[in-house]
């Protein structure tokens, strides 16, 4: 075999780089496979990109979590023993991500870093609640999912290496990061939130265990009807929301392949965030293109896996069915975007929305298109049969989504939603309920008539709280939306 010219041997040619390559970024020019100083630039400013926009998908958790952190606080939870409560249910005013009309929300961060071990009184009969980290990732349950099994009880919230001794019949939880969100849900009782609400504000206590011999009082703030914004950025700001928790958290609390991601544009636990114009400019157009892929994945998927039903708009939050997101338990890896659709759409990770668990904690199903594959119209009418007998212990709900914000649509109608626990629904002969979309009231269905805007896309969720067989199985199955009124 003839040596390659220049060579002593022959050299194959998918090992040498060309004089000039052609590429979706432009032409990279090589002296003899050394880089030219234009192409150098270049390929950096495509590194730092493609790192921005891997960033942006990849800590949509982090950011998330921190942005229901700054809402919060906004309107004035900032310690242990203040509960933002939604005592007369999570309305349209604020924004939050896929909030449900339909349970009453209790809403704490607590601070291990500040407070140290942190005590948590459940009283009985709380649904599901759900304590995560500053990564979004479960700690515990508590309430009917978990230890406490619904009866109530006292958990103690802990760092990573506590030593110290727990009380007897305590449930301990241990966290890897300082803040850590808990979510408690409350259920509705003869369709109204009174019972739940009593419930927290006389059962629920939060405290540092320093403070066990003299609590403070709980200080419970009202949410319904407030404006204010628990959300991400979609722009570059949202890498300063990331910066912040990382400058905040324990080093440990994110792994080295993380850290190093969130390093390669400049965001390092031990250095200030401070991106120089260029940067900026990359980071800007990283942002936007990181947010228009989790749109993509959320309101677009390419994923078959996602899909609950042949021929169907109907998807999963949690494709794949793992609450970590784990292919064939991790021997595929990690879903990166399953995570993705998961994170831009929705807050509160907990393997009960994820697991079978018959009777117990909740599944979820969204879409945003109609019978024909059409995103849904705010200007057009349609109609959702709910079949006869759901699966759902509880209760079931559709509640309407603005794309734009994914929190509730803002219409004329404060709940964008039907419960068949807390409306009177108009059920039909056979014991199927047909929900109403559109603009107006279609004649005769005004108890089961959900209002959407003309100019608006929207989106729906239905819930099923306490899931049975049937749900798992997919004997039952819901209708699609179907449009009634012959298009445009």
């Amino acid at each position: 075999m003839d040596a390659t010219p220049g060579y002593n041997t022959q050299v194959p040619e998918e090992v040498r780089t060309p004089d000039h390559v052609e590429t979706r970024i432009g032409g990279l020019d090589f002296r003899d496979g050394l880089p030219t100083r234009e192409t150098s630039q270049l390929l950096y400013d495509h590194l730092d990109f493609l790192r921005g926009v891997e960033a942006f998908l990849d800590f949509l958790p982090v950011a998330s979590l921190e942005a229901v952190r700054r809402g919060l606080a906004s309107i004035g939870v900032t310690t242990a023993n203040q509960i933002a409560i939604a005592d007369r249910l999570l309305d349209s005013s604020p924004l939050f991500l896929t909030g449900n009309t339909d349970t009453v929300y209790a809403f704490n961060f607590l601070d291990l870093d500040r407070d140290g071990p942190t005590v948590v009184e459940i009283p009985p009969g709380c649904g599901p609640g759900t304590v995560n980290d500053a990564y979004f990732r479960f700690v515990i349950d508590m309430g009917a999912p978990g230890p406490d099994r619904g009866k109530g009880g006292t958990y103690l919230v802990v760092p990573a290496d506590y030593a110290g001794e727990v009380p007897d019949g305590w449930f301990v939880a241990r966290s890897p990061s300082s803040v850590n969100v808990l979510i408690l849900r409350g259920f509705l009782h003869d369709g109204r939130p009174d019972a739940a609400v009593a419930s927290f504000t006389q059962g629920l206590r939060i405290y540092p265990l320093a403070s066990a011999g003299a609590p403070p009082a709980m200080e419970f703030i009202s949410v319904s009807g407030r404006s204010f914004n628990t959300i991400h950025a979609s722009t570059s700001a949202f890498f300063e929301e990331v910066a912040t928790v990382i400058a905040r958290e324990p080093v440990d609390c994110f792994d080295p392949e993380l850290r190093g991601l969130a390093a390669s544009i400049g965001i390092r636990k031990d250095r200030p965030f401070a991106p120089d114009a260029r940067m900026t400019r990359i980071l800007d157009e990283a942002a936007a293109v990181g947010n228009a892929t989790a749109r993509a994945i959320v309101f677009d998927t390419r994923d078959p896996e996602a899909f609950l039903y042949p021929d169907s708009a109907w998807k999963t939050a949690f494709v794949g069915g793992d609450y970590q997101w784990l292919i064939d338990g991790g021997i595929g890896g990690r879903n990166l975007d399953a995570r993705a659709l998961f994170f831009y759409a929705a807050t509160v990770n907990t393997p009960a929305m994820a697991l079978k668990l018959i009777g117990i904690g909740s599944q979820y199903a969204y879409a945003e298109r109609d019978r024909s594959g059409d995103y849904l119209d705010g200007a057009l009418t349609y109609r959702l049969t709910i079949p006869a007998n759901a699966p759902a212990k509880d209760f079931w709900s559709v509640v309407v989504y603005d794309p734009q914000t994914r929190s509730e649509l803002q219409t004329s109608q404060p709940y964008p939603s039907r419960n068949n626990q807390r409306d009177a629904l108009v059920v039909n002969d056979d014991g199927s309920v047909d929900l109403w979309f559109g603009p107006t009231v279609p004649a005769g269905h005004e108890a089961n008539w959900i209002a959407t805007i003309p100019g608006k896309s929207w989106w729906a969720i239905l819930r099923l709280y306490g899931p049975l067989e049937a749900w798992f199985d997919m004997t039952w199955r819901p209708g699609e939306f179907e449009q009634v009124d012959g298009g445009r």
